[in-house]
């Protein structure tokens, strides 16, 4: 079905990232795992399959890509996209309209399929993906996972022979991968031909066949499913890749104990749209907290957020810090966020000038030092928007630890990142933790939440469900359960895992 001959190619004015004499073949049928650390080349195998190399992407291309039957360096785009869907990473990249219906039926329109065709299509795959709900609303009002969501049904409209995925799993919550999960089955079921590059693996153990490992544009490694997931903790962490089975993730000693509180929200309400999206918050931080904000797709939790750093006012409460009420101008200049889509804040023609920016007394050797720890020092001349999602995001990152402000919360910011850079983002948030800060991370990445969070805030419908601290073993157990079975249980003193009937104590106040 997909075979890539002696294939090279560089990006235009960019030796990194590109893929260097790989030869590759996928069967009709089989599902194929790419991964590696960031900048491995993954996301380039990806587009060299649905021909976004060379149509789309410029650079040097030697070798042989075809795809069912297809020459894809010789074949028109459109005849391409008949035969292989993608979904990106990042899936504004691919909206066309600004509501979900008319998303969905976006490439079916394209390729003249009859209006009723189209209808019944639209119908029965927001059937099949259990996207009802998602029907008849305004594209840009859904969360990250949501959107996610709908990029994925507008092509499993087409039926498609082969699937692309780019880092699918990034902005979903533990529900949205069990049932993405349950749509990779359903698509092999079908014969369907599926190609996925990923970072977090634990929810592909029953589904990829062979799992190729990728290191500086070249393959290192090719495993069966079975050898695969049999590699041990030790092997994962030498190739930069994440946990296998996320109940066998570490964690630390034990939680920071509660200081005095510097931030303290009372009784707050935001709305959004006219429509109330969460009701009477109230928590309270110290210095040197790590909160982890958790919850499904569109609970509320980057609405909070962003209310909090003063992105979005609020209908009713309170606001203070050390003690003094605070307005939303006052949170713009205590709080800084790093976006879950960073796209929206890089604006800068170089890294190092990302860095820089906005700084009235910029230091150039702290700026060194971080891009550094980030492994990020041979880009910094290059553009931000030049680099990979992951790249992007640790860019990012290091913007909010030069920024010198208070309260820095961070919205997914492990999206799209291998082991390595993830620990690397674990090690600065803590730092800039232990230097004092209030920091809020929100995440539905669980080896994040419990490599760094002392306390774990739970959002559903509109309010705070419940609050509990990380570093005791039931704690751990609890979020391995909570990402494995997509629910949240109470944690208990035996260390047992709890039940599905069983939940966290509303107590509203994680103080």
């Amino acid at each position: 079905m997909i075979c890539l001959q002696n294939v090279s190619f560089a990006y235009q004015d960019s030796e990194a990232d590109g893929v260097r004499q790989l030869s590759l073949h996928v069967q009709t049928g089989e599902c194929l795992l790419l991964c590696g650390r960031s900048g491995c080349g993954k996301t380039t195998v990806t587009r060299l399959i649905n021909g976004l190399i060379p149509h789309f992407y410029n650079g040097g291309l030697t070798g042989r890509v075809e795809v069912a039957g297809m020459d894809i360096a010789a074949s028109p785009m459109y005849a391409i996209a008949a035969k292989v869907g993608s979904v990106f990473q990042n899936p504004r990249s691919q909206f066309f309209n600004v509501d979900t219906d008319s998303e969905i039926a976006f490439g079916l329109e394209n390729m003249a399929y009859p209006a009723d065709e189209i209808g019944r299509r639209v119908a029965q795959t927001a059937r099949e993906l259990k996207l009802e709900k998602l029907l008849n609303r305004n594209i840009f009002a859904l969360s990250g996972g949501e959107k996610q969501s709908i990029a994925f049904a507008s092509v499993f409209a087409l039926s498609p022979a082969v699937y692309v995925l780019d880092e699918p799993s990034a902005n979903l919550d533990a529900r949205a991968i069990t049932e993405l999960r349950n749509l990779l089955r359903l698509l092999k079921a079908q014969g369907k031909t599926i190609v996925i590059a990923e970072h977090r693996l634990h929810y592909l153990q029953d589904i990829a066949d062979r799992i190729v490992y990728l290191e500086n544009g070249s393959i290192r490694a090719e495993y069966t499913g079975r050898e695969f997931w049999q590699l041990d903790a030790a092997a994962r962490r030498k190739q930069g890749l994440r946990a296998g089975d996320l109940r066998t993730v570490g964690l630390p000693p034990g939680p920071k104990q509660p200081d005095n509180p510097v931030l303290e929200l009372h009784n707050l309400t935001i709305a959004r749209d006219r429509r109330t999206i969460v009701t009477d918050i109230r928590l309270t931080a110290s210095r040197g907290d790590i909160i982890g904000v958790i919850g499904n797709n569109g609970s509320g939790k980057s609405t909070l957020v962003q209310t909090l750093c003063g992105l979005r006012q609020e209908q009713a409460g309170r606001f203070c810090w050390e003690g003094r009420p605070v307005d939303r101008q006052q949170r713009l200049a205590l709080a800084y966020i790093v976006l879950q889509d960073v796209n929206h804040q890089l604006f800068a023609e170089t890294v190092e000038e990302e860095c820089l920016l906005g700084n009235r007394q910029p230091d150039k050797e702290e700026v060194t030092a971080v891009l550094c720890r980030l492994s990020l020092e041979e880009y910094r001349d290059r553009h931000p928007m030049s680099l990979s999602g992951g790249q992007k995001q640790r860019v990012a990152v290091a913007v909010s630890q030069l920024c010198n402000k208070e309260i820095l919360i961070f919205d997914e910011p492990t999206s799209g990142l291998d082991c390595v850079s993830m620990l690397e983002v674990s090690r600065l948030i803590g730092d800039l933790a232990a230097a004092g800060k209030v920091i809020f991370v929100v995440t539905h990445d669980y080896e994040l939440l419990v490599h760094i969070c002392n306390r774990v805030i739970w959002l559903a419908d509109g309010a705070v469900r419940g609050s509990f601290a990380v570093g005791a073993d039931t704690a751990g157990k609890l979020l391995a359960y909570f990402v494995d079975r997509g629910e949240i249980s109470r944690t208990v003193e035996d260390g047992s895992l709890p039940g599905k009937e069983q939940v966290i104590n509303n107590e509203n106040e994680s103080g």
